[in-house]
């Protein structure tokens, strides 16, 4: 059946016929298969199963047309893509204020393209900066003028005047230096831009008064040698590159293809025009924000210096190293004899070495290189120490592993022990206390009946419990009959525990054939670390001593005690002897795990005491 349309004379329409779920089907076309995503073409009898678009707005009367507009039929003679890889295009403007957005436009029919040298490789990188686009290629570096032009007259001057081309002329910088193929390595801070260029083994800065080697104050060997490392000819490196604002150094670190150790971190600081310091982080990415520095670790973002745990990078912690070389009298060959420095407290040795002295040996004429160098040395705390003597008075004769002993001062576990019948290498295993339990109440009585405890409790024995006065010492005990006699009366009630507190069950580590009223000695020696599980104080009533630096005057000293193999025509080495011979000495401190552990370690100088030897 038909269907009556009614329009008006003005208005033209296009008649689109729908299927039953209203979606339509172009009038006239199967259009696109409707296993590609077209709409699907179902025959219907529906009279009203029609729809009518109109090709004016609203079917106003002049209103206007919708159409497809204006269609360009252009043959492009080669339509295959083509790579410029020295070229810049751009695309129409965008005005956030009048609405425009022609950021998708690309007209081939105006001149959107800018070319630089193509005999300086890729285009790695762009930054704009104020009115200046600058570009980074392999193999230079170049600006170039936005929204401006450069004209140079006959005898070469040139004047900046307004134009309106959108990139103006490229003018490179003195220099024959890129960015080469690692955009990452790019930093920017105020007016200065840092950058690498791994075909020249440097690092650069590129400032107002041009492009300057920053890798040459004391590192151009270092990054000639990093680039050689992590450029493999199976795989590429990275460098990253990062401002801190937070502490004003520009932070580039080097890395190789295994991504967990195969890096190095360093950093430049233009206060000290110089590389300051190397760093255990490994960035995947570096920036700052409003003066705080910011680092990526896999997926993670970490902020910098926001915790007083110094020397921790994505929750580890790490020691700071320091090396310095003393070589004073460069001519003469020196021992050094001690080392010292100025500082705070935690600071250790970590080694002192010579510089190599170079011997040919017969037959084969091999040349070997031998140095001097020294074991580690403690810092303040790590080397500190006490040495706890005490003695006792054994109480049975008896041959075993334990016997009871009395003693003011209870010995420590893994003490020495020396006495009559105690064989060498004796040390204690345990200390137990002697303790018994009061059978029958006792009222107003000197006397207590108690549990057989060790059968043995001299007299002078101190005793303590509840409601045992301060002052009870035993004046007998019959094993026997478990009579306790003191001096004084007292009243306990049955079942409560006492104590001895001057007299011990030892327990040695070997067999001993103890001897009654022979005295025992004890000496044992325990590191600060361990005070506490051994003594249950951090501040043992023992004499201390420093196996490490020892303070003097605020000043940290220990004296070097040689640690070398024996050489050809030495008559002693080793430790038998003190210093390391040498015309210079590199000696490697760093922070100990003990000492305010993540706190401010400060190093201000370091020091050595020497001897000029007569001869070599």
């Amino acid at each position: 059946m038909g269907a009556v349309v009614e329009v008006k004379y003005f208005n033209t329409f296009i008649l689109k016929k729908t299927n039953l779920s209203s979606n339509p089907v172009w009038n006239g076309s199967f259009g696109i298969p409707e296993d590609l995503g077209g709409y699907p073409v179902v025959s219907s009898t529906d009279d009203k199963n029609w729809a009518i678009e109109e090709s004016r707005i609203r079917g106003g009367y002049n209103n206007t047309t919708v159409d497809f507009g204006v269609k360009a039929y252009i043959v492009e003679d080669k339509n295959s893509a083509s790579r410029r890889h020295s070229s810049l295009i751009y695309s129409g403007i965008f005005n956030s204020r009048t609405g425009i957005n022609q950021t998708n436009v690309f007209s081939v029919g105006e001149d959107i393209t800018k070319t630089a040298d193509p005999a300086n490789a890729s285009i790695q990188r762009l930054y704009a900066e104020d009115t200046n686009l600058i570009i980074f290629q392999e193999e230079k570096v170049s600006r170039a003028l936005i929204d401006k032009d450069a004209i140079y007259n006959a005898e070469g001057g040139g004047a900046v005047t307004s134009s309106n081309l959108v990139i103006g002329v490229i003018q490179p910088y003195s220099g024959e230096y890129g960015i080469s193929k690692n955009p990452e390595s790019f930093a920017v801070y105020g007016y200065a831009k840092y950058f690498s260029d791994t075909n020249n083994n440097c690092v650069l800065r590129l400032s107002n008064n041009g492009i300057e080697e920053i890798s040459s104050y004391g590192m151009r060997d270092y990054f000639r040698d990093e680039v050689n490392r992590i450029y493999t000819a199976s795989s590429d490196g990275l460098i990253i590159g990062g401002y801190d604002m937070h502490n004003d150094q520009y932070v580039v670190s080097t890395q190789g293809a295994n991504l967990k150790f195969d890096y190095n971190t360093t950093a430049f600081d233009e206060g000290a025009k110089g590389w300051i310091s190397f760093f255990t982080f490994r960035p995947n990415q570096m920036f700052s924000i409003a003066n705080n520095f910011y680092t990526t670790e896999s997926d993670n973002i970490y902020k910098h210096y926001s915790n007083n745990n110094r020397g921790n990078f994505y929750g580890v912690d790490n020691q700071s190293k320091v090396t310095v070389s003393f070589n004073a009298a460069p001519s003469n060959s020196k021992t050094f004899n001690t080392v010292a420095y100025e500082g705070s407290n935690g600071w250790m040795l970590d080694s002192f070495v010579s510089d190599p002295t170079g011997t040919d040996t017969q037959p084969t004429i091999n040349w070997i290189s031998n140095f001097d160098e020294t074991s580690g040395i403690y810092s303040y705390y790590e080397g500190e120490y006490v040495e706890a003597a005490s003695s006792a008075l054994t109480n049975q004769s008896i041959v075993g592993t334990s016997t009871i002993v009395t003693t003011n001062t209870s010995p420590v576990v893994n003490s020495n022990v020396s006495g009559v019948g105690v064989p060498a290498n004796t040390v204690v295993s345990s200390i137990d206390n002697i303790e018994a339990q009061v059978i029958l109440s006792a009222t107003n009585s000197n006397t207590l009946t108690i549990t057989a405890t060790s059968g043995i409790i001299p007299p002078g024995t101190i005793v303590t419990g509840a409601n045992i006065p301060t002052g009870v010492i035993v004046v007998s005990f019959n094993n026997s009959t478990g009579a306790l006699v003191l001096n004084t009366n007292i009243t306990v009630p049955a079942g409560i525990e006492i104590f001895f507190t001057n007299i011990f069950r030892l327990n040695t580590s070997l067999s001993c054939n103890f001897v009654e009223n022979e005295i025992l000695n004890f000496s044992s020696i325990t590191n600060r670390s361990n005070y506490e599980s051994v003594f249950g104080t951090g501040n043992p009533q023992f004499p201390v001593h420093h196996a490490g630096f020892e303070r003097k005057e605020n000043k940290y000293v220990a004296n070097i005690v040689n640690n070398s193999a024996a050489n050809d025509s030495e008559v002693i080495w080793g430790n038998s002897i003190s210093g390391i011979k040498g015309f210079y000495g590199l000696a490697t401190f760093s922070t100990d795990t003990t000492t305010d552990p993540g706190g401010e370690k400060q190093l201000f100088s370091v020091e050595s005491n020497f001897i000029i030897n007569n001869g070599y």
